[in-house]
């Protein structure tokens, strides 16, 4: 098990990156949520299994196809198993 906080720089707002991480996050079995941050960033928090966090955050890198990615800044966490699902904060 595995937990990470993940900022994803670029052109990530309005181009349908929180549901392109959700349903990639359900797709992998992986829990925690992704919201839009007031200085134009992406964060999630993931937990889940390494190789499907690794997975996911592969995509991350990429985004969906209106999205420009510069960077994901990736910092890890104890795993807490605090959620059920993968949620989206507005």
């Amino acid at each position: 098990m595995k937990r990470i906080n993940a900022r994803i720089h670029g052109i990530v707002q309005h181009v349908g990156f929180r549901n392109f991480v959700r349903k990639n996050a359900d797709k992998l079995g992986i829990t925690g949520w992704v919201k839009n941050n007031f200085d134009g960033t992406v964060e999630a928090l993931f937990e889940g299994e390494e190789n499907s966090i690794s997975e996911l955050v592969e995509k991350c890198k990429k985004g969906p196809l209106l999205a420009i990615v510069d960077k994901v800044e990736v910092r890890e966490e104890e795993p807490i198993k605090e959620f059920d699902e993968f949620h989206i904060f507005k």
